[in-house]
């Protein structure tokens, strides 16, 4: 009765549309999770995101969850996940994702998901790596499990955001390194991140990791933004 209570004057929302959720929902609402543009691009390996890596790094595989277009409600879902605090929308998004992919053959193979690190100051500055909870939801809806130490941000880069296709390469070549990574020797990993545009930091995280013996990089992101 309390949490109704509270409920009447402080409605839980849906982060995509903002409409109230229903007691039975969580972060985002059932009508979103059906009709928010998916791409669907994990059926089809030579879709817009595998291409972007063609003649850049070796990719297995390339996909994203939803399309990010401006003023929609996959950016205000994004904007909530990343910047908001809201770290459940990580997770549900990731689960639902990772049920889908498990089944496909390209990523049904997969050992290991890595999210894209941040680096330290900007992880004390936003409290969270949202790409960690993006991980942690592929996970549990593909059974396997995260490594988050194994790849890590060494340089602290300025932001992506308004910087051309070269600027964004410019910008993240070299800042990412390697801890021990014996335990990856020969695996299949999965790299993820939120929102894929031009693919710089992805890029520069699969060659750093390439430079593990027998490894072969697979690339999922909760949205793709074209430009």
């Amino acid at each position: 009765m309390i949490k109704d209570f509270f409920s009447l004057i402080f409605p839980q929302v849906c982060v995509a549309c903002g409409n109230a959720l229903y007691k039975n929902e969580k972060s985002i609402c059932m009508f979103c999770i059906y009709h928010l543009p998916k791409t669907n691009f994990h059926t089809d390996k030579e879709n817009p995101i595998a291409k972007i890596f063609w003649g850049r790094a070796p990719i297995n595989a390339a996909s994203a969850y939803y399309t990010f277009a401006k003023g929609g409600n996959v950016q205000h879902l994004i904007h909530q996940f990343k910047y908001k605090g809201q770290k459940e929308v990580g997770i549900t998004i990731g689960k639902l994702y990772g049920e889908e992919l498990k089944l496909n053959e390209y990523y049904k193979l997969i050992d290991v998901i890595i999210p894209v690190p941040l680096h330290k100051k900007k992880l004390r500055k936003r409290g969270y790596n949202q790409s960690e909870y993006f991980a942690e939801g592929l996970a549990q809806g593909m059974n396997v499990m995260t490594d988050c130490k194994s790849l890590y941000r060494a340089l602290a880069s300025e932001t992506q955001t308004r910087k051309s296709r070269f600027n964004r390469w410019k910008n993240v070549e070299s800042v990412f390194q390697l801890k021990d990574s014996t335990s990856l020797i020969g695996k299949h990993i999965l790299l993820v991140d939120d929102v894929i545009t031009t693919g710089a930091t992805l890029e520069a995280c699969a060659h750093t990791l390439l430079k593990i013996p027998g490894v072969t990089i697979s690339i999922v992101t909760m949205a793709y933004a074209a430009i």
